[in-house]
């Protein structure tokens, strides 16, 4: 889920034609975002046929199509290039893929169904993305992928019964804390708590940050840190704040949904935007930064000051568990001292409250691409779920919890986080569904974020945040049901 900025230099740019000639027919120009190679990340795979991989269950293709992926999820860019390059070294079957610009994936995806050669699988975020590209999902329901899934839930079905979409990745995310500063943390004199598992729930929560960002200097001369604050910056960038006008605002989502006994609504009451607000003045006092400079504060800026230890507790998910581990980095926090809790706003019951898990990440394959392509699309899925090469990296360089009966033990994510959730799961505790799927448009949590941002530098008031999300719910959806 990660939106890491990608920057495409000149380099890139040069790389792109270099591969111009490898017999592909289209021009660079159709083949690249918004005729771009600054708008996105791409690949060219080409290689002669080779004997069949001997893996049992899959089907290589005919050869008679290509494949072309438009990929979502920027962290995961290199790991589908050596991939595609693998499969086409084994079945000479050209497989492209094109990572989109970070946050630019719907403009994209619009630029680019509409030329010939447009992609042949792409993704969708679930039912509400799923209403804009709904005639372009071929239905999958026949499809040996469909047949490897461990449960109905991860199949996206339009009105007509029909599996437009399916889910390749389940993720959690929470509040990544390091375990070494809190551990260290709870040796001090009159430390709130006196183990990190004490905390669950959002009293407890504020307590030891407020705690840590008051005696920070103790803690760095004590131990030896450079904190800089309780929480990362709360960046309201567009490569950090779909980690609150998204991900933090599920949570009064989901409660309010639990409460009505609905999984999805045409009017959003806002039953709990208090706690909302309680948890977002947290993110933005107890920090590494004040209010005032969210509006430039980054991704890579919050990722950064949890790796080089300037904050114990980041917003995120599963998916930064490879750049937090990656030795490139050269950060300071290692996978023993990092986990993950659940995000506390203040609501009755919340100890009992898991991470939030789901999935916003649909394959769909282009309904209107040639029967040849589709096939070369289903049969490159289908290998990707069943061979050695395509479980390895979709568990292990990627890092994903896959809904597929095909992974066992052996490709299991290795990622502290996953098994963070596991522990809560075997616990006891339900996990947090991700209901921001049904968010009625970007619109909304662009109204919300403007909204967010505004209140945290002292230029709007909460009211603003409030009528941002009950009003602009209420308009958005009823403008996308016309």
């Amino acid at each position: 889920m990660k939106r890491n900025t990608i920057s495409v230099m000149l380099a890139a740019a040069v790389a792109v034609s270099a591969f111009a000639g490898c017999g592909k027919k289209e021009t660079d120009d159709e083949r690249t975002p918004g005729g771009s190679a600054a708008d996105a990340v791409q690949q060219t795979t080409e290689g002669t046929e080779a004997p069949g991989n001997g893996i049992s269950g899959n089907t290589p293709s005919s050869g008679e199509g290509s494949v072309y992926y438009l990929n979502f999820k920027p962290e995961q860019n290199d790991a589908w290039q050596k991939l595609a390059e693998r499969y086409t070294d084994q079945t000479g079957v050209e497989v492209v893929v094109i990572t989109a610009a970070d946050g630019t994936y719907e403009q994209t995806l619009k630029s680019e169904i509409a030329k010939t050669d447009a992609p042949t699988l792409f993704q969708v975020n679930g039912p509400v993305g799923l209403r804009n590209w709904e005639k372009y999902c071929m239905d999958l329901s026949d499809s040996a992928l469909y047949s490897h899934l461990t449960s109905e839930d991860y199949a996206l079905k339009n009105d007509a019964g029909e599996v437009a979409g399916i889910a390749y990745a389940i993720e959690t995310y929470g509040i990544i804390y390091n375990k070494k500063i809190l551990n260290d943390y709870c040796t001090l004199d009159d430390a709130v708590i006196s183990a990190p598992e004490e905390i669950r729930s959002f009293e407890t929560l504020k307590a030891v940050a407020d705690d840590i960002q008051e005696r920070k200097e103790e803690l760095n001369d004590t131990f030896g840190y450079e904190l800089k604050g309780a929480f990362t910056s709360a960046g309201m960038d567009g490569s950090s704040d779909w980690r609150f006008k998204t991900h933090l605002a599920n949570l009064p989502i989901y409660y309010e949904y639990r409460d009505r006994g609905i999984s999805s609504t045409d009017a959003i009451e806002g039953t709990y935007l208090n706690h909302y607000k309680q948890i977002w003045d947290l993110y933005i006092t107890d920090a590494t930064c004040e209010p005032g400079l969210l509006s430039g504060k980054t991704g890579d800026e919050a990722e950064s000051e949890f790796g080089m230890e300037e904050a114990v507790f980041y917003q995120n998910g599963t998916w930064e568990y490879g750049n937090l581990t990656n030795p490139d980095n050269g950060y300071l926090v290692t996978a023993e001292d990092m986990s993950m809790m659940p995000v506390y706003i203040g609501v009755e019951g919340e100890e009992n409250q898991g991470l939030c898990t789901g999935s916003e990440n649909y394959w769909c394959v282009n309904s209107q691409a040639s029967a040849g392509d589709q096939q070369a699309t289903l049969d490159f899925l289908n290998w990707v779920i069943t061979s050695d090469e395509g479980r390895d990296a979709m568990a292990n360089s990627m890092g994903f919890t896959t809904p597929f009966d095909t992974f066992g033990e052996e490709y299991t994510a290795d990622n502290v986080f996953i098994r963070a959730d596991a522990a809560y799961t075997a616990e006891g505790r339900t996990p947090v569904t991700w209901n921001f799927s049904t968010i009625p448009s970007e619109t909304w949590k662009n109204g919300v974020g403007s909204a967010l941002l505004e209140y945290a530098q002292g230029t709007g008031s909460w009211d603003n945040v409030v009528s941002a999300f009950v009003d602009g719910w209420a308009e958005e959806y009823a403008a996308s049901h016309r």
